[in-house]
């Protein structure tokens, strides 16, 4: 939305700038929009947006966007066995399980509660590292106290 209302700002300070523009002598505008100009540069618009929401699409079906964490199920880990086989963890709920998936069927291998689980949550204020904990002192100045 920032997009659309920043490029027709720039639109209408194109036009006005164009108006503005006179010869000195004569007194005539150097340059005339007229309907046609103002046609493409609406579709050059069009297809300029149509082209970003494409990639964000493209780059969602890739999974090079992040998706939503709080999914109720999710695949953490995958391991290829061969051509076509492969174990896969998944996360259910608070329950991890690993299955076996070869083509035409899905195996369930091994079913892992809480305290079993192979990859454990980290908490948010436990993932800090210790370079955002120096700057988060430094810009607060608690760094000598």
């Amino acid at each position: 939305m920032r997009v659309l209302i920043a490029s027709i700002i720039i639109f209408l300070f194109s036009i006005s700038s164009t108006y503005a523009a006179m010869d000195i002598d004569g007194m005539k505008p150097t340059k005339v929009v007229t309907s046609d100009h103002v046609m493409s540069w609406a579709l050059g618009l069009i297809i300029v947006i149509a082209l970003f929401f494409a990639c964000i699409w493209l780059m969602r079906k890739m999974g090079a966007l992040p998706e939503n964490s709080k999914q109720k199920m999710r695949v953490i880990a995958g391991l290829s066995l061969g051509g076509r086989e492969k174990v896969m963890l998944v996360q259910v709920g608070e329950k991890q399980i690993v299955l076996g998936v070869s083509p035409g069927r899905i195996n369930n291998l091994l079913v892992l509660e809480e305290n079993d689980r192979v990859v454990q949550e980290v908490k948010e204020r436990d993932a800090e590292s210790e370079f955002s904990q120096k700057l988060k002192q430094i810009m607060t100045g608690t760094l000598n106290e």
